[in-house]
């Protein structure tokens, strides 16, 4: 019998292919899209952790400096410490060499002890290139590169080359001059481009004499690595970490990116779903005579159901097999052409190679499945609960079971709602994400209703005109049937209305974002991130002359710095610069506070709310603990970030460098005079950089107006993939709609036959066919704006606050939405009369005829 059942199902697809191409292809592309997503971000964490296993080698722990600098007193200390087999110092330095041609690449320099590190991190062991000397590794100003570093600058660092890299004289930046060190061979550590170095020479060339940047340990045997944790946690300004918490850092920074793409992918799949159960419900009622007849014959109840279930599993099966030969060459091409990135900017530099993982293939191949099976869920059920002798007669059950539909709709929108409001579980919208797919369901389950809501009281205004009156009256009629004909429509115009709404309004809020933080007229820049800062700087007294400059009326400086506040998280950015009136200066959410006498007030981004649990009028002791001293911070206000979702911390400048010190500056802002030449003021500051000794193309001009339109620019960029999603999605539920006409038309033929012995031309049937989608896809459109509005209000108030940590405006581009809705009932209107052109001709005529 279950053979019997799978070719009865087998057949009925070959039968059908183009009304079930819609739900393989829907199937197909959310398994390949999320697939191909999971591979990509898999690949680019696995290079990752990879590179951060080879820098940190054995070590049991990592003693890091909060904020990224350690005494090398310290050094001695913890070495000296009974339970420390081995003690390795480094010092990391993150700058750029200058190729040959004069572009500036990133490059991270480790200086090490070359007698300690190879007992500790093997993979760093510097390899003398053939000819040089052997004790090449100790002298000064001597380099040896990776393998993604030689690539970078095109040298050749195998062990066969003739000199050759040995050779090579690179230029590394420290502060505005470049420094010159040889490439004296190589090192076997893989990942982002990295070069090792003796650490007293790195020392001597960067000007860091005393300074280390971290200690690897290698502990005792038998001595507990979490005794030892604790007890060096306690020293001032110091972090104790495993070595593997590098690679978590960045899985954790990237998780909620990746895990909202994976969401976005599976955008198809939910859509496919919806797809699957309005094919399946149409084929159901189109083939009920046939199943009655069956069960007559002795195919009992749940063998009806199972009939179904299988169709709808074939569906799946078909469409996840292709989905996943998609989605891997998708992911491969992906990192052949765009790296790991996939425009979140979280694995720079990382070049990850294709990576196949059979288990997640099984899983998203299986989810797929799930989908569709999913979708014929009810379909089947309603197969499996036909009364047979009246479905034998042409007598339907329409109607039974409605009240509790009508309850069960209801109910699945109030629980969305109220899962809306759950915090977030593991740092993930988790009760957001169940939410959204609630109201979604809920809304197209609640479908009859709105039709029954909109067409009753529509009916009784267009009683006079006849052919408007056959469109809607249908449409009441068989609203069962008009609710599963759309249901794809809506569920995919749903979540294009919300992305739709949610793309702009992050948008808009950048847009007015940018026009606070970007006040000046022309912006100076040495340092692409805070990781860079220390190496990439403006010398002590640059920004007072500067200031004194022709054409310049006011110049001022800003310092960065990477702050390592929890080891299980990234680092936070810390920004000093002069605040002036805060209210102004910065994008405040709510009112700044007056700190108290003896308190130093900061200033915390939004994401340091919710990482790091800082409040308006309390201290951040994490903070503290980064100074010497650890004076006493006041939280004095929370501002909006659109840059760091890791947390920044925004203090005056006059109060860091009273704290540290450091009189060093990254960023320059500069208010020109009116009628000042831009071009002009660029010049001299160059002039002004090479008389400080220093390289003028060391410093990067650009204009407020420059700034803005390039991070405009690149957000519209970030996003053509959801555009490109959300188009496939309508495109698809119109696709379903297409399919669902063309069965019902085919299977109206005596209808239409009868309505042409009553008088009506072709062009009228036409028109009445071509009305019935237009009142379909109207609803259809009403009640997919309508659910889009709500889970755009959940997307931009729950989901992005959660995981990213940022807050924004509610915004509705009310013209895009209107066209989006007006395109989807044109499209649809169209397409019903595109379907019942085949069906309106002399052989409707002719099938009155026909004697069943």
């Amino acid at each position: 019998m279950l053979a019997l059942l799978r070719t009865f199902s087998w057949q009925e697809l070959k039968r059908h292919p183009w009304r079930n191409a819609a739900a393989v292809l829907a199937v197909m592309l959310g398994v390949a899209l999320a697939f191909s997503v999971h591979l990509i971000n898999q690949s680019a964490l696995s290079e990752f952790a990879g590179a951060a296993r080879a820098a940190s080698g054995q070590a049991d722990l990592e003693v890091r400096g909060i904020a990224g600098r350690l005494d090398e007193a310290l050094f001695a200390r913890i070495a000296a410490d009974p339970r420390v087999a081995l003690a390795s110092p480094v010092l990391e330095l993150n700058t750029f060499v200058r190729t040959p041609g004069g572009e500036r690449k990133p490059l991270r320099v480790l200086g090490i002890d070359a007698l300690v590190a190879p007992a500790v991190t093997p993979e760093l062991l510097p390899r003398p290139a053939p000819g040089s000397d052997r004790f090449a590794l100790f002298a000064p100003a001597r380099l040896f590169l990776n393998a993604a570093a030689a690539a970078a600058l095109g040298l050749d660092t195998a062990p066969q080359a003739q000199g050759g890299s040995a050779a090579a004289t690179l230029q590394l930046q420290d502060g505005l001059r470049w420094v010159t060190a040889q490439v004296a061979g190589r090192v076997a550590a893989g990942g982002t481009p990295l070069a090792v170095m003796d650490i007293g020479a790195a020392q001597d060339l960067f000007g860091r004499g005393g300074a280390l940047s971290r200690i690897d340990l290698r502990l005792a045997t038998g001595v507990p690595p979490q005794a030892v944790r604790d007890s060096l946690a306690a020293l001032p300004g110091v972090v104790v970490s495993q070595p593997s918490d590098a690679a978590l850092r960045v899985g954790s920074l990237s998780r909620a990116y990746r895990v909202n793409l994976t969401v976005l992918a599976l955008v198809a799949l939910f859509t496919g779903a919806f797809l699957v159960y309005s094919v399946l419900s149409l084929s159901v009622a189109r083939r009920a005579q046939q199943f009655a007849l069956l069960g007559v014959l002795g195919l009992t109840a749940p063998q009806r159901r199972w009939l179904v279930m299988t169709e709808s599993t074939l569906v799946g099966v078909i469409g996840s097999a292709l989905g996943i030969a998609l989605g891997a060459a998708l992911a491969a091409l992906a990192l052949r052409l765009l790296g790991g990135d996939l425009g979140g900017g979280y694995f720079p530099g990382v070049a990850p190679h294709f990576q196949w993982n059979g288990l997640a293939a099984a899983g998203y191949g299986l989810l797929g499945v799930v989908a569709a099976a999913a979708g014929g869920w009810l379909p089947s059920r309603a197969a499996e609960q036909l009364p047979l002798a009246q479905t034998l007669k042409g007598l339907g059950g329409a109607g039974q079971g409605s009240r509790a539909r009508r309850i069960a709709s209801l109910g699945l929108l109030a629980t969305g709602v109220a899962l809306a409001f759950l915090p977030p579980i593991a740092g993930l919208p988790l009760g957001a994400y169940v939410s959204v797919a609630l109201l979604l369901v809920g809304g197209i389950t609640a479908l009859p209703m709105g039709v029954a809501l909109v067409y009753d009281r529509l009916a009784p205004l267009i009683a006079r005109r006849p052919l408007p009156l056959l469109a809607v009256e249908r449409a009441r009629r068989v609203r069962e049937t008009a609710a599963v004909a759309v249901s794809g429509v809506v569920a995919a115009l749903s979540l294009a209305v919300a992305l739709t709404v949610m793309v702009a309004s992050f948008r808009d809020s950048v847009a007015r974002w940018l026009d606070v933080v970007l006040p000046a007229d022309l912006y100076v820049r040495t340092a692409a991130s805070s990781g860079n800062a220390d190496s990439a700087f403006l010398p002590p007294g640059f920004v007072d002359q500067a200031a004194r400059l022709p054409g310049v009326r006011e110049a001022t400086g800003q310092r960065l710095r990477a702050l390592l506040l929890d080891p299980a998280r990234p680092p936070v950015t810390l920004l000093a610069r002069p605040l002036g009136e805060p209210s102004r200066s910065m994008p405040l959410v709510g009112d700044a506070l007056t700190a108290p006498a003896g308190r130093i007030p900061v200033y915390v981004s939004e994401a340091m709310v919710d990482l790091y649990g800082a409040r308006p009028g309390q201290a951040l002791p994490q903070l503290s603990a980064a100074f010497e001293g650890r004076p006493a911070f006041f939280v004095a206000g929370i501002w909006r970030d659109y840059v760091r979702q890791t947390g920044a911390v925004l203090m005056d400048l006059r109060d860091y460098r009273r704290l540290t010190g450091d009189e060093r500056i990254n960023d320059l802002q500069l208010w020109l005079t009116p009628g000042a030449d831009a071009r002009a003021t660029q010049a001299r500051l160059r002039a002004l950089a090479q008389r400080e000794g220093g390289d003028a193309a060391a410093l990067d001009f650009a204009s407020a107006q420059e700034i803005r339109a390039l991070s405009l620019r690149i957000f519209d960029r970030s996003f053509v993939v959801t555009y490109w999603l959300q188009g496939v999605a309508i495109a698809i539920g119109l696709f379903g709609v297409a399919a669902s006409f063309s069965a019902q038309v085919l299977a109206r033929r005596k209808e239409f036959g009868l309505l042409a012995h009553l008088g009506l031309t072709r062009r009228e049937i036409l028109a009445v066919v071509a009305g019935e989608g237009a009142a379909w896809t109207l609803i259809g459109a009403a009640a997919g704006l309508a659910l889009g509005l709500a889970v755009a209000v959940v997307l931009v108030k729950v989901v992005n606050p959660q995981s990213f940590h940022w807050t924004m405006d509610l915004m509705l581009p009310g013209l895009r939405l209107a066209a989006v809705c007006a395109a989807v009932v044109v499209a649809g209107t169209l397409t019903a009369w595109l379907a019942g052109r085949a069906a309106a001709g002399r052989d409707a005529v002719l099938a009155v005829k026909e004697d069943w």
